[in-house]
């Protein structure tokens, strides 16, 4: 409720804050049809605080740790919102900051993830520490990079967080569980403006953080329950990782720059090759009503993507093998869909990407 109310506040204040809080029209991957405020992430950030305040000792602890180690991502994120002028690099370490932040806050890092080789360098804290604030920092920024659609960010977020306190939940961490489900929550009442007209937007305040939370959250989950596999998070959010990967993958070829902004993501993808057709045939050809509906729909589209490697990893979140082979087919499928939208036909995966022949733009 604090997080709804907040980002209703924002909304209809626009006119005070918005000379900075603006998204403008300008942009490569600008599809919104007005300017809208890029600061949600404030709403989200204010809900999580309101579960802090009335949240009981030990879940009180884990969630007073994640809002002080979240400063350094969030403020960044929320500067580039207002300024615009924040570097990728300087975000991307700002997210790292907020990983080793919460080591020093919590003592906890990654120690384990199955893989004997990274195991045993896992032992030695100094390396444990640098790779938990790299993974972290890794998923944070790939949530800011499917931030690109009303609905989509957020609700992969609270899908995602929702697999984690199910997961959580048959390890009997209930306080786990509660901070999962604040923030969840938080980013519930967050999307509950965003979508489906988009009057607040996520910002990379607010996908920082998200990415964060969920990040830190996922990092506790396998800490604290030995049984379960580190590949289950990676499983639960396999899209924004099957994004950033492929993403570098394809920038390479073009030999552009990797935090270069482009119409190729799989989200710009399917909106404008799928959603947009079976709109205009929906309303008969009115162009007006597809461009309206197009953006949230495809956003909601997306977000539901992340709804079957979920309950997968739910299923799997005990078994090291069963959670590594999904992430390995989630990863193809992302493969083997992008593939369909640019070459117009099914194809194998790996021979899609051996090809090594991507388009440069889409219309």
């Amino acid at each position: 409720m604090v997080s709804l109310v907040v980002a209703v506040l924002l909304a209809v204040t626009k006119r005070v804050h918005g000379r900075l809080s603006m998204d403008g029209l300008c942009g490569i991957q600008k599809v919104h049809l007005q300017p809208t405020p890029r600061i949600g992430g404030i709403a989200i950030v204010a809900g999580v605080i309101g579960g802090w305040v009335v949240s009981s000792n030990d879940v009180g602890q884990v969630v007073g740790v994640l809002i002080a180690a979240s400063v350094p991502a969030f403020f960044f994120g929320v500067l580039e919102d207002l300024t615009k002028r924040v570097s990728v690099v300087v975000r991307l370490c700002a997210t790292m900051a907020s990983g080793g932040l919460a080591w020093w806050l919590s003592g906890v890092s990654l120690t384990h993830v199955g893989l004997p080789f990274l195991d045993s360098a896992l032992g030695w804290i100094p390396f444990s520490v640098l790779f938990t604030a790299f993974a972290v920092g890794g998923i944070a920024n790939a949530v800011n990079i499917i931030d690109g659609l009303n609905g989509l960010a957020g609700g992969f977020i609270v899908v995602a967080l929702g697999g984690i306190a199910v997961i959580a939940s048959f390890h009997g961490d209930s306080a786990l569980v509660i901070t999962s489900l604040v923030v969840a929550s938080a980013v519930l009442g967050f999307w509950l403006v965003n979508w489906p007209f988009g009057k607040i937007f996520l910002g990379d305040g607010g996908s920082y953080f998200g990415g964060f939370a969920f990040a830190w959250i996922c990092v506790l989950l396998v800490e604290r329950s030995s049984a379960v596999s580190a590949f289950a998070p990676v499983l639960v959010c396999i899209h924004p990782v099957s994004e950033v990967l492929f993403s570098i993958y394809r920038r390479k070829l073009k030999k552009a720059n990797i935090g270069c902004p482009d119409r190729l993501h799989l989200h710009s993808l399917i909106m404008l090759r799928c959603v947009v057709r079976v709109l205009l045939r929906w309303n008969g050809g009115n162009r007006q009503k597809m461009l309206l509906q197009r953006n949230s729909v495809a956003g909601l589209m997306l977000a539901l993507m992340s709804v079957p490697s979920t309950l997968v990893a739910v299923w799997v979140a005990d078994d090291f093998r069963a959670a590594l082979g999904g992430c390995l087919f989630f990863l193809l499928v992302y493969v083997t869909i992008y593939a369909r939208l640019v070459r117009f036909r099914w194809c194998s995966p790996l021979s899609f990407l051996l090809v090594k022949r991507l388009p440069q733009t889409v219309d």
